[in-house]
């Protein structure tokens, strides 16, 4: 087991070069189900959350071979399992993600209910009821999914009942091997999506839509395998630029695209950043001035994202002025809050919103992160509080930050992985 050690008041300056986005990479990987023929995957960024979908497709009998500069390739033509097992799917909510392509491609498939990071409920029943609309009869047996569709899926229209990235990413899979047109909508609108469609795409398949509410897919008999390169972590890039600015910095963020993140840059320009943009990179600098509070509304894509909630609560405990943190997604996504009051920080959460009112300096701690955009959030109040602060638990971190601690460290930041024990006697 492992912590961070950070010492507190390092201006971050400098530049880094962003990962390939998790949230995109883990159902694209899954969409070698889809195929009899080996894909290559480039950018595929190094993550805990990756390994495991590795490990999973490798359960499966696919073939997965991760290669130099960050290039993953896959081979499922040697697949003989259909069953996804709960050792594996309880570490990561996207192992449902095979469910889709392996009813497409086989008929049938068993997947353990999943877990991951404990936000709040995540139901899997819009996954279920779409999948039941393309014809699937669907089980639950001893913790698993049992599902088959004896004679294939056939094109349905589905309208999800609450917006979704992983039941719409499930459903889009699912019906490019359904007999004729599916029609989803209220579907997610997330980059993620508009991904996966163009890796599908370069697959073979017939997608329009993606990236609206309404995404129509038209079924193919097969899908070839693919070259694809996974966009940059929109929420890695928000991450870094938050942490340049509530520590009063200036960087440059490297092989990113401004044009994902335009809701976090303007929060970023209302605390009093200056903002510059080009097409694959952003620059902020602070001036060395301490940020300005900012209200916070967490909304589907466009709005506002809820994964970068947590750091933006970091950057307000610090700011100048009060600010209102109000959580639209998921219904338990504060907890990094009690680890900032014992920082120092002055929240006060009301059913779904925080009331933030900014100060000066917060104060080192031993805290435990609770989840992945949570053990950011602490991180980043680190990097501003006085003395050495010890994150617990960063395995979260590693399941969607690539080398956080090197990147950090590259812009400045005393921050180090130290093993347990050392940090107990200490």
């Amino acid at each position: 087991m492992h912590k961070f050690e950070i010492h507190g008041g390092y201006r971050l300056k400098g530049s880094i070069s962003i990962s390939g986005a998790k949230n995109a990479a883990l159902p694209i990987l899954m969409t070698s189900l889809l195929s009899n023929q080996c894909s290559r995957y480039s950018n595929v960024p190094r993550l805990d959350d990756v390994d495991t979908t590795l490990v999973l497709l490798r359960r499966l009998g696919v073939e997965c071979t991760a290669l130099k500069n960050s290039q993953v390739t896959v081979n499922p033509s040697s697949l003989i399992n259909l069953s996804a097992p709960h050792d594996l799917v309880k570490s990561m909510r996207a192992s449902i993600l095979v469910l889709g392509p392996l009813l497409a491609k086989y008929g049938r498939a068993k997947v353990a209910l999943p877990g991951g990071c404990a936000i709040g409920t995540r139901p899997v029943d819009l996954h279920i009821e779409g999948m039941e609309s393309l014809g699937a009869e669907i089980s639950l047996n001893d913790g698993y999914l049992i599902a088959t569709a004896k004679k294939g899926l056939v094109g349905s229209h589905i309208r999800l009942k609450q917006v979704s990235v992983g039941a719409t990413e499930n459903l889009i899979m699912a019906a490019t091997l359904a007999k004729g047109e599916t029609k989803i909508v209220n579907a997610a609108r997330e980059p993620e999506i508009v991904d996966l469609a163009n890796c599908l795409i370069a697959m073979g398949a017939l997608i329009d839509g993606a990236g609206t509410e309404c995404i129509t897919i038209h079924g193919v008999s097969k899908l070839q395998g693919a070259n694809h390169q996974i966009q940059a972590d929109r929420i890695e890039t928000g991450t870094y630029l938050v942490a340049a600015a509530i520590t009063r910095g200036s960087i440059l963020v490297r092989n990113t695209d401004p044009s994902l993140l335009t809701a976090v840059l303007s929060k970023l320009e209302q605390c009093g950043a200056k903002i510059k943009t080009g097409d694959n990179w952003i620059s902020l600098d602070m001036g060395t001035k301490r940020p300005l509070a900012v209200d916070i509304n967490t909304e589907p894509y466009p709005g506002f994202p809820t994964d970068m909630q947590a750091q933006f609560t970091a950057l307000n405990a610090i700011a100048i002025g009060r600010s209102t943190i109000t959580e639209n997604i998921f219904e338990n996504r504060f907890m990094q809050i009690e680890a900032l009051s014992r920082m120092g920080a002055d929240i006060i959460v009301e059913d779904n919103r925080a009331i933030c009112n900014g100060v000066e300096t917060l104060y080192s701690a031993e805290v435990m992160s609770t989840d992945l955009r949570a053990s950011a959030s602490l991180i980043l109040a680190g990097l501003v509080a006085r003395g050495c602060t010890l994150v617990d638990q960063i395995s979260h971190t590693d399941r969607g930050y690539e080398n956080i601690e090197g990147k950090l460290s590259q812009l400045g930041a005393k921050i180090s992985r130290i093993e347990t024990h050392k940090a107990l006697s200490a």
